[in-house]
């Protein structure tokens, strides 16, 4: 299966009811108030009630959020894991 997958990273924003994603590589985390997407451009944060994940396809790296969208955040990049405590005490 050939893959089509777009890494630029473009946001449209319909109304505050729809919101097109590309640039899509992979999904963190998803319920009704926050959505986390890892973009070309980076981590990307959306957050507001009722959201749902209309259209997601991580071959053309597309997807397609609706619900009330109140924000639009950009992290960074990097996934970071998580360090014990002993480890960050004793650097």
């Amino acid at each position: 299966m050939e893959q089509n997958f777009n890494p630029v990273g473009n946001l449209i924003l319909e109304n505050r009811k729809s919101l097109s994603v590309s640039g899509v590589s992979e999904t963190e985390s998803f319920d009704e108030s926050c959505v986390v997407l890892f973009t070309s451009c980076g981590r990307l944060i959306i957050r507001g009630e009722g959201l749902h994940i209309q259209n997601l396809s991580v071959s053309t790296g597309d997807a397609s959020v609706t619900g009330r969208i109140d924000s639009v955040c950009y992290t960074e990049n990097t996934k970071k894991k998580k360090e014990k405590l002993s480890s960050r005490l004793f650097k």
